[in-house]
């Protein structure tokens, strides 16, 4: 048996950690695992036909090579946001122009038989890609091709539908209230109002569980659209009962005013998405001109992601590596991995297709004032969604 690996779609903290327990568990079965670098884009570029390409595109991973990937975050293998079923003439590698020409009046042209072609080529008998839903969506096309799929769900965001936990969640929530509470320090010092921009593009949970446990003034989230007016003066009012002068807004990058839209920019991606960002920037400047009253504006980004895993993502990311090992062994196919109610399972790989994971705003968030609502604690999950 052969494996191969891959991550996509945006790096989390923790990819390393689970890379390095599948890598470990299939040696110890005497299981050849091949790494796919860049995601989606080493199995589009790689030509079978010319050796030379495997070293840019392809790892061997060995318990050697993998020791001690898992003490730094990001991932080992690189990542891209390539999707083999809708590439664009840009990214079409030159190799494959003649065997794909992109037909009159499209946009892209689906390359997943040279995919497959690859797979077949390489001996792989299963995948394992580790990816949000745009990753794993493609997963789930392999898997109608007759690929044998065990796939992993990461996201900062934790919106893959399907489980309650993806890789990169907790981290990027721990990293965002620090932040958050080091920002108290300029805010306060110079009493004005901080408006704290969070990844999140169509969820606001990162945001909302953030705003909980830093216990900020407001919070604003990708479900809600707000009216900045009454945002404004909220803000206000908070800033004037803080004995230290200041108040502390977060809002997710998917956010949009009533009757405004999401803020994008740049060309779309290989999944229909554009750049998000900058919604905080308009808030903070509607807000002053509003207000009166300086903002501190900081978009938390990529730091967010950055640095190694805490210790929860540690623990999920390792599991789920030990699960879709458990998976491959026992011959199972078209699975992810998960946890639901707080244990751990798999769920049928097609599930991710089958819906939306979103806050559950009547639970979990006030719309009229723009916080987080928590009640009736009894029965709720650790995480509360």
């Amino acid at each position: 048996m052969k494996i191969g690996i891959l991550t996509g779609g945006g790096d989390v903290p923790g990819l390393n950690p689970c890379i390095k327990t599948v890598v470990n568990r299939a040696a110890e079965a005497g299981i050849e695992v091949i790494g796919i670098r860049r995601g989606w884009g080493g199995l589009l570029n790689y030509n079978p036909d010319d050796e030379a390409d495997r070293a840019e595109w392809l790892q061997p991973l060995t318990p050697a090579l993998v020791r001690t990937i898992d003490r730094y975050g990001g991932t080992h293998l690189h990542t891209s946001r390539t999707n083999p079923a809708r590439v664009r003439a840009h990214e079409l590698p030159a190799f494959l122009q003649a065997r794909f020409p992109i037909p009159e009046g499209a946009k892209h042209v689906d390359c997943t038989p040279h995919v497959l072609r690859v797979l077949e080529h390489l001996g792989i008998d299963t995948l394992v890609p580790i990816g949000g839903d745009d990753t794993l969506s493609y997963a789930v096309r392999l898997h109608q091709e007759g690929v044998r799929v065990i796939a992993i769900p990461k996201t900062m965001d934790n919106d893959v539908y399907g489980t309650d936990y993806c890789i990169g969640f907790s981290t990027a929530v721990t990293r965002s209230v620090e932040f958050i509470h080091d920002l108290r320090t300029p805010t306060g010092s110079h009493e004005r109002i901080a408006v704290i921009e969070l990844f999140g593009r169509n969820s606001g949970e990162t945001a909302l569980i953030a705003a909980y446990l830093a216990n900020v003034d407001r919070a604003v989230i990708s479900e809600v659209p707000f009216d900045v007016e009454r945002l404004a003066r909220f803000l206000v009012e908070d800033r004037r009962r803080n004995p230290s002068t200041y108040a502390i807004c977060v809002i997710s990058e998917g956010a949009s005013m009533i009757g405004g839209q999401v803020v994008e920019y740049g060309q779309e991606d290989a999944y229909g998405h554009r750049k998000l960002g900058g919604i905080g920037l308009i808030t903070g400047e509607a807000i002053k001109r509003i207000t009166g009253i300086d903002i501190v504006y900081q978009q938390l980004a990529y730091l967010m992601r950055a640095g190694a895993p805490d210790s929860l993502d540690r623990m999920v990311a390792i599991s789920y590596g030990h699960l879709a090992m458990d998976q491959i062994l026992q011959g199972q196919r078209g699975r992810m991995v998960a946890l639901r109610n707080g244990v751990y399972t798999t769920v049928p790989l097609d599930t991710i297709l089958q819906g939306v994971k979103r806050v559950d705003v009547a639970e979990l968030y006030d719309a009229e004032q723009y916080r987080p609502r928590v009640t009736n604690m009894l029965g709720k999950p650790m995480f509360l969604y």
